[in-house]
């Protein structure tokens, strides 16, 4: 067993890293275009609508996804439930989101808000037909069909997005993309998964995975929420282009980072739930994994902060100039962020999601302190507490796998400080 884990964990790592350069570098392509064909402003409104799709899905999901993932034996009964809770929850919170769509508009003072807000609602009702799949395609540990669907689905929007911006049809180009990106990968995974669901329905099934997703909905829920909380904030009080800035800084920043850290958390998360009776193999997985992390990403963010503003020219021209000092900021917090999403991703794997939530309760609060202490001195300066956030947040994170696996914040440190220095030095040159 621990022969044929091994072979599905690296193979799974190959596919991971296939769909990190091949897929997410494709995704950075089409934004990297559609910035130079749009306005800055234009990505502020879908910004500005970014909250509230992202809470949908969370509860389109529910944490059941994870509860599949993590309970060790699954019945069909299982599957057929969740897929089936997750078709009526689409249309429930897509019908929401198309009720409060004028709301939405006068609390930004932006009319066009409405028809975007009810376009975009029916991404939540095509996902609802996919999420089972996907899920199971990654308890199976099998990611090379998932980078199959993710790949064509994000060539084929990109396409209609960019078609769509070259003939000037501004933010409903962006708009038409994540449709686009919706259907064509509802389809595949329909067309690659061998399974398919049934008229079963059991609340039984639903409650025994109740104890564990309802958790990571309630942390799911947090984190999105706080997540995009600054995308409302400075929405709000700012100006569309602002919004616009932080955003395009934030999704450069998230590219490496991001792509990076969930390839590996999306392999890690079901091969540590495997093997969660073995603390000992689980701590030793970690440890790679955390050192691995920082070998590519410390020097990644590093670099990418010394070398913000020509990166920034070249790849988006002047117009996106302002966004040059967020960019800096924000990669300090994609260097953190891959320490943070393992520490974490061992939580859930050791189904202590009763710890996971009460963390991300502790981290919210820190946010709001954050936006209430820098708000009024804008947008640099709520950058700026985001980086302390975020130091403060990983304390948090690894805090408990001391007592989990006996490997404290402080060993971590330690096994992680030779990359920090090094990728210091080599920032410190460029």
């Amino acid at each position: 067993m621990k022969s044929e884990l091994h072979n599905k964990t690296v193979r799974a790592g190959a596919w991971s890293l296939i769909e990190a350069i091949c897929v997410r570098g494709l995704q950075f392509i089409v934004g990297i275009v559609l910035a130079r064909l749009l306005l800055p402003e234009q990505f502020g409104l879908i910004g500005m609508l970014t909250i509230f799709i992202a809470v949908a899905q969370a509860f389109l999901d529910s944490g059941f996804g994870a509860a599949l993932i993590q309970k060790s034996e699954i019945s069909e009964k299982d599957r057929n439930s969740i897929f089936n809770f997750n078709i009526v929850i689409g249309l429930f919170v897509a019908g929401c989101l198309g009720s409060i769509a004028p709301l939405v508009a006068d609390f930004y003072q932006q009319p066009l808000l409405a028809p975007l807000l009810r376009a975009m609602s029916l991404v939540l009702i095509v996902d609802a037909f996919g999420l089972v799949q996907a899920v199971l395609l990654t308890r199976a540990i099998d990611f090379k069909t998932q980078v199959k669907v993710t790949l064509v689905a994000s060539f084929v929007s990109g396409i209609i997005g960019i078609t769509m911006a070259w003939h000037s049809l501004g933010v409903w180009s962006l708009v038409a993309q994540q449709i686009a990106n919706a259907v064509a990968r509802a389809m595949l995974l329909w067309i690659f998964s061998s399974w398919r669901p049934s008229w079963i329905f059991s609340l039984r099934s639903l409650r025994e995975m109740f104890g564990f997703g309802s958790k990571m909905l309630a942390a799911g829920l947090l984190n999105t929420v706080f997540d995009n909380v600054y995308l409302v904030f400075i929405g709000k009080f700012f100006s569309p282009s602002d919004l616009g800035y932080y955003t395009r800084a934030y999704t450069l920043q998230q590219f490496p980072s991001q792509s990076l850290s969930g390839m590996i958390a999306r392999v890690t998360f079901p091969v540590f739930s495997t093997i969660q009776e073995d603390r000992g193999r689980v701590k030793s997985g970690m440890k790679k994994t955390l050192t691995t992390l920082a070998l590519i990403n410390f020097p990644l963010m590093i670099g990418l902060a010394a070398v913000a503003k020509p990166f920034i020219v070249v790849l988006l021209t002047v117009k996106w100039l302002p966004c040059v000092p967020y960019f800096q900021l924000l990669t300090f917090v994609g260097l953190l962020y891959p320490l943070h999403m393992i520490n974490l991703n061992v939580l859930q794997a050791m189904g202590r999601s009763d710890i996971f939530l009460r963390l991300e309760i502790v981290k919210k609060i820190l946010i709001v302190l954050n936006i209430a202490m820098t708000w009024r001195w804008g947008v640099l300066a709520m950058i700026s507490g985001q980086v302390v956030a975020s130091l403060l947040s990983y304390y948090l994170n690894a805090y408990f796998n001391k007592t989990l696996l006996d490997y404290s914040i402080w060993e971590q440190i330690h096994d992680l400080s030779p990359y920090l220095l090094i990728a210091m030095l080599m920032g410190g040159i460029v």
